[in-house]
């Protein structure tokens, strides 16, 4: 099975509508997935609006889990509190924050920002985030991703590593903008192996903490997608 809480559809830079992103990870071994579309105050209620009647409609005919969610793209540090409560008073189901990776002009203070709220539920690509920080995101139970994405994969070994030392959980996402971009079983294993995730430590970042994850957003796989 694949997870995945971190990707985007033509509601803001990414290629495929949302019903086509779901067919295609579907197509891919998918069993729950966020779309994440880039939001900062304004677009934030237009686009949780449109995801969640995407989402409803491919939960209820395909079986896979599809949460709606936002990623806070490059919003002030000061403001990542508030655009993250507004997104889930307007019914996000996943809000994650785009980190401070190595290959964009994030604002220095938006990972501790992030992890600081309670609304946030994954830093995407942190960067080179310090063990203070790994260490607030395992107090709040904030999931540090490891990215499959090109750029912002750089810093991949790093987040691991400042995350099993502080005893974050850590997750693998993909940050598809296109159907090329969607893991698979065996890339996200790839991805993960490539940071320096152990052999023993594999079960956990691919399914213990996605399914962990799930839980703490109030959601359940189906039964038959347990096994």
């Amino acid at each position: 099975m694949v997870y995945d809480f971190h990707t985007h559809t033509i509601l803001s830079d990414g290629v495929l509508s949302p019903v086509e992103l779901v067919r295609r990870a579907v197509v891919h071994g998918y069993r729950a997935m966020a779309i994440t579309d880039h939001a900062g105050l304004g677009s934030v209620e237009r686009i949780v609006r449109e995801l969640t009647r995407e989402c409803e409609l491919v939960r209820r005919y395909w079986g896979i889990v599809v949460v709606p969610g936002v990623e806070l793209t490059h919003v002030p540090a000061a403001a990542v509190a508030e655009c993250a409560a507004q997104a889930k008073e307007v019914g996000a189901g996943i809000v994650i924050v785009h980190g401070e990776t190595p290959v964009e002009p994030v604002e220095p203070g938006t990972n501790r920002a992030a992890l600081s709220s309670p609304h946030v539920d994954v830093l995407a690509h942190p960067g080179l985030l310090t063990l203070e920080e790994a260490e607030l995101a395992a107090e709040r139970q904030v999931y540090l991703e490891i990215s499959a994405r090109r750029g912002h994969s750089l810093a991949n070994g790093h987040v691991a590593q400042m995350a099993l030392r502080a005893g974050a959980p850590l997750i693998v996402d993909s940050d598809a903008h296109g159907p090329d971009d969607l893991l698979t079983e065996t890339f996200a294993r790839t991805v993960a192996r490539g940071a320096g995730i152990t052999p023993e430590q594999l079960a956990a970042v691919l399914t213990g903490n996605p399914r962990a994850l799930l839980e703490k957003l109030g959601l359940a796989l189906p039964e038959e997608t347990k096994r």
